[in-house]
Order: structure tokens, then C-alpha cells, then sequence
């Protein structure tokens, strides 16, 4: 399986990171091992002293494909759940000013935590799904998909114009805003609607 993420998905977020709104999907991938299951806590690794946290909304793909029409986009998922993308942005910072990759900083060991997912049965329309992410209790993002730039179906077109599609891919839809740094002894709780799925402890 891979992980595919959207970048710069949600407006108030580009415009909290002083980017360039896209006129199409901004991608990047994490391998298999930045995978956390089973709300495993997360090691704060020691080549980086600023880890944030962007809570996303996540599709797990059932069944291959590529060059998929975005008007069959919906048949190629099944269900939906949520992840944090953990960020090193000391390190993407640096390579983003010497106009370097930072592969580094999104797909370190650990970086995405990722809850169960539940069918997309369970949504009476995914264009309208509310996520949040506590930090210690308190709020610090809050999103719908209604504000994405680009659509659930709208991704998954695109994406397969590049890779092939396979059963058990993940991808990360983009964050709200809100994004912020985490310490050791936090604990960060992830909902979809008022359903409780993800809980992840910085150790």
C-alpha cells in the first residue's frame, strides 16, 4: 500500500502558511512506515525541534485503478476516517528555502497516525463531514470538507492520472486551519462528526 496526501486544500490554511492558492492538487506521499495504528503514541524524534500537527480527513482506496473519470471517481473508495499529518517544519522550512525537496519532514518514521475507518455508507453526504482535533482538551481545529478546494472525487481523478490506484491506499484529503506545534506530554483526540477515532500521544 502507499499514502498520497493533498497539500493546500483549505483556503484559510494556505493563507495561514503564506502559500500560493493551487490551480490543482498539490501532492506529496509518506511511506508505509510513517504509518501509526491502533492510537500508538508518537516519539518525538531528535532531528527536530518544531513537529506540528494538521488533522485531515482520510480515504482508503478498494479497488485499482488509473485515469479514473472523476464522474466514477466514488466507486473507487469505500471508506473514510482520520489522520494527522505530522510535520517537521524546521526541516521542511529548510529545504523549502535552498528549494529542496522535504520529503524528509512529512514522511519521517511515525508521522501519520491514522484512525479506523468507517464506511462511506455512514455519511449522508461526504461533501458536508465536520472533523476536529483536540489538543489537551482544547480545540484547535475544526474542518468540512464542503471547504475543500478540491473534492474527494476531484482527488482521486487527478492522483490516478499519475499512479495507479490500489486497494488499501490511503489518502490524506488536506488540513484546516489551525495547525500548530506539539510538545512532549500532549495528547491530541481526533473526531469525525462527534465520533471519537483517533487518540495519539506525544511521547
Amino acid at each position: 500500500m502507499k499514502i498520497l496526501a493533498v497539500g493546500r486544500n483549505y483556503t484559510e490554511h494556505i493563507a495561514e502558511m503564506n502559500n500560493e492558492r493551487p490551480d490543482e492538487p498539490v501532492i506529496f506521499t509518506k511511506p508505509d512506515t510513517a504509518l501509526l495504528k491502533k492510537d500508538a503514541p508518537f516519539y518525538y524524534p531528535d532531528f527536530s525541534n518544531d513537529i506540528h500537527f494538521e488533522t485531515e480527513i482520510l480515504l482508503r482506496i478498494c479497488k485499482e485503478g488509473k485515469n479514473i473519470a472523476e464522474k466514477f471517481a466514488a466507486d473507487y473508495y469505500d471508506r473514510i476516517g482520520i489522520g494527522i499529518d505530522f510535520t517537521a517544519r524546521d526541516l521542511q522550512t529548510k529545504a523549502r528555502e535552498k528549494g529542496l525537496p522535504w520529503a524528509i519532514a512529512k514522511g519521517f518514521n511515525g508521522s501519520a497516525p491514522i484512525s479506523d475507518f468507517l464506511p462511506t455508507t455512514t455519511f449522508a453526504d461526504k461533501g458536508n463531514i465536520n472533523f476536529r482535533l483536540e489538543l489537551d482538551g482544547q480545540v484547535r481545529q475544526e474542518g468540512n470538507t464542503g471547504l475543500m478546494l478540491f473534492n474527494f472525487e476531484q482527488i482521486i481523478a487527478y492522483l490516478s492520472k499519475f499512479f495507479t490506484l490500489k486497494q488499501g491506499d490511503i489518502i490524506f484529503t488536506g488540513t484546516p486551519k489551525g495547525v500548530g506545534p506539539i510538545q512532549v506530554g500532549n495528547q491530541l483526540v481526533a473526531y469525525i462528526e462527534d465520533q471519537k477515532m483517533l487518540s495519539c500521544e506525544v511521547k
